[in-house]
């Protein structure tokens, strides 16, 4: 029974994907990931879309509301789409997700990433995987561009396995130099 129930899921999450993305990419849109499961007698789709620029809960409300609307007009025009009650929950990528595209790579241009470098170094000599932790200089279609402790490098995407953005933690004696926020000016544009 559970290879049945999986075939129904995948079959389902493509009978989705056929009615949620062109709706995500209408909207400006990048449409992630979608999956579909069961919770007791309902099933719950995730929608997870990105754009360039990141995207704000506003624009999650957008997509949800196009989404929704556009699942309900599929239902009523005798598409067995989701079947029965279905939960939605859109949401933007988390900070753990893998970056596997070139978009990816450039959404995150700026941010510290960590990847496994499969085979030759840089230079062109063989070696075996390693890690890599730097800073995402420049990624484009075919390569990306890291500056790490040693120096800046670029590797193609095929010879990167998925990046995984590192969350960084601004020390206070950092913020407190780089914030040039006049507290008085606020104080007295309150009492006015």
């Amino acid at each position: 029974m559970g290879q049945t129930s999986r075939g129904d899921l995948a079959a389902r999450r493509e009978r989705l994907r056929s009615v949620i993305a062109p709706v995500v990419q209408a909207a400006g849109y990048d449409l992630e990931d979608l999956t579909v499961s069961r919770a007791g007698r309902r099933h719950v789709v995730r929608v997870i879309v990105d754009a360039d620029g990141g995207i704000n809960l506003d624009a999650v409300a957008e997509v949800s509301r196009a989404v929704s609307t556009a699942l309900d007009a599929a239902e009523e025009s005798g598409g067995d789409i989701v079947a029965g009650e279905y939960q939605l929950e859109v949401s933007s990528p988390g900070v753990d997700r893998p970056l596997t595209l070139p978009r990816h790579w450039r959404r995150n241009v700026g941010r510290l990433v960590r990847v496994t470098v499969r085979g030759n170094t840089p230079s062109g000599q063989p070696g075996g995987d390693r890690q890599v932790t730097g800073r995402v200089v420049d990624a484009d279609t075919e390569r990306v561009v890291l500056e790490t402790d040693a120096d800046r490098a670029e590797w193609a995407y095929a010879d990167l396995g998925p990046g995984r953005v590192q969350v960084e933690f601004t020390r206070l004696d950092e913020l407190a130099e780089s914030e040039d926020v006049d507290d008085d000016d606020d104080v007295e544009d309150e009492e006015r």
